[in-house]
């Protein structure tokens, strides 16, 4: 059964692209960032996160979402997970993204996790700028995940490097194909 990891760099579409899949997999989707910040955007303490963690990949079927890196929960998604793909998109549709959407979720005041909103001066007048830590994280993020795509701990996992938003529905059809195949032959 698919346990599917989504992985990409701030502001890829992580979510959005996760959420579509387990919506038309049938399974649950899991956002990290949901388990992960509390109100007021504090941080969970790291043992409780990655029992959390633990919790949440239990089951026999999931898709997440989310770069929590080493130490923090990728040792425990990505040792259950079956597939991991990654949206590996360029630096500047990235960007375009995450202002857009950053710019949505201030005019509508969207609420985050708990009681979490971003605001003007968090986006664009803070060191703790979610833009600001795409452009610091993006090429780190890149490399990364580039090792990860090639480090034999993970030979385990079908890995799908999505390069262009338009592949994002070649992927989901080809993972909702691979789903009906094994419940047809289970």
């Amino acid at each position: 059964m698919p346990r599917i990891s989504v992985i990409g760099s701030c502001g890829s579409g992580k979510t959005t692209f996760a959420r579509e899949l387990a919506a038309r997999l049938g399974v649950r989707h899991i956002e990290m960032d949901s388990l992960f910040w509390q109100p007021d955007w504090q941080p969970k303490p790291i043992e409780e996160l990655r029992d959390m963690g633990t919790d949440a990949v239990a089951g026999d079927v999931w898709v997440i979402d989310g770069n929590y890196s080493q130490g923090r929960l990728r040792d425990i998604y990505l040792s259950r997970a079956t597939t991991v793909v990654w949206l590996n998109y360029s630096y500047p549709f990235t960007f375009a993204r995450l202002f857009k959407r950053t710019v949505r979720r201030i005019v509508h005041r969207e609420c985050l996790w708990g009681t979490n909103y971003e605001t003007a001066r968090m986006a664009f007048c803070s060191s703790d700028s979610i833009l600001w830590y795409m452009t610091k994280s993006y090429r780190r993020r890149r490399r990364e995940y580039r090792k990860l795509f090639n480090d034999d701990r993970y030979t385990h996992l079908d890995r799908i490097e999505i390069r262009r938003p338009r592949d994002e529905e070649v992927v989901i059809e080809r993972l909702s194909s691979l789903l009906q195949t094994v419940e047809l032959s289970g």
